[in-house]
């Protein structure tokens, strides 16, 4: 049995009682194809864990309310993205240059929403549910100035990085300017500047804005739009927390 096969069992238990009131061994049996043994078993585990009940020996089981705190993450990010969305869309209509959204999932950076559409400025397909690289990425190196100690050492545990001091020190001056760079090569057309969005002192989400290098350096775009992308951080923060 490979080593998935476990989680896809209990998952076809989970998946089945979600589709019903409340169903007996035998009913799970023959719907999931798995042995009787096998389902007694896992709703066994399933009940430990507080994700099912049992009602009765002749009604059989139910999931708790417990399930729904697997969607957590989702309906957070459904209310992130529509707190966000408009702030995101006026800055892009006064000031013209592409925003986009980024939310951690799974160690992973990755793009939630984007004004690029809507940007007569925009190089650059929209990129919804791209991973943004998080060592050179903007947003990434937002995400890692700004979380928790514990949360960027994890972090950073995961990609293989020990005791940089130089990074560190990168990630302090990023604290400081309140904003961050990507880190790009030379020949690199677009640049990108990313903030943090931050509610009682936890990182919800960064927002970036991409603009052409040939338009303004970095210290032209920190200065012009690193207080107004701070503001709107700000303003997005507030409207997600209601």
């Amino acid at each position: 049995m490979s080593a998935i096969e476990p989680v896809r069992r209990s998952f076809a238990i989970l998946e089945a009682l979600s589709r019903r009131p409340q169903g007996t061994i035998a009913a799970l049996a023959d719907e999931t194809g798995l042995p009787r043994p096998t389902v007694a078993r896992l709703l066994k585990t399933l009940m430990e864990l507080g994700y099912a009940t049992q009602v009765s020996r002749h009604d059989g089981y139910r999931l708790t309310d417990r399930v729904l705190g697997l969607a957590q993450g989702i309906r957070f990010i459904d209310r992130f993205v529509d707190a966000a969305a408009p702030h995101m869309q006026r800055f892009t209509r006064k000031h013209g240059w592409p925003l986009y959204l980024a939310a951690m999932s799974h160690r992973a950076l990755v793009i939630r929403y984007s004004t690029a559409a809507e940007s007569p400025m925009a190089f650059e397909r929209l990129g919804l549910r791209r991973h943004s690289p998080i060592l050179s990425g903007a947003v990434g190196r937002a995400w890692l100035a700004f979380c928790s100690d514990e949360e960027r050492r994890a972090i950073l545990r995961d990609l293989g990085v020990r005791n940089d001091a130089g990074l560190a020190a990168e990630l302090a001056q990023i604290r400081r300017d309140g904003h961050a760079f990507a880190v790009v090569v030379r020949p690199a057309m677009l640049q990108g500047i990313a903030v943090p969005v931050l509610s009682q002192g936890r990182v919800l989400g960064c927002v970036s804005m991409r603009f052409t290098r040939s338009a303004m350096s970095d210290t032209d775009a920190g200065v012009r739009f690193g207080p107004l992308l701070s503001a709107l951080a700000r303003a997005i923060a507030s409207d997600a927390e209601r």
